[in-house]
């Protein structure tokens, strides 16, 4: 379990990186656009990013 465990973390983090490896620019302008968004907005991007994680990892299972 913990292999698996560590494998997502890893995919996460090579995911997270593409951006700003790829297009800083475009990953700052995200940013800050980002920045400038309502609590309430940021959080309901986190709530459906975390109901589409949670929908894969059914998928996938």
């Amino acid at each position: 379990m913990s292999d698996l465990l560590l494998g997502a973390l890893a995919l996460m983090l090579i995911f997270e990186g593409l951006l700003p490896f790829l297009s800083p620019s475009a990953w700052r302008t995200a940013f800050q656009k980002a920045t400038e968004m309502s609590d309430g907005q940021i959080r309901f991007l986190g709530l459906c990013s975390l109901l589409l994680g949670l929908l894969l990892l059914a998928l996938w299972r």
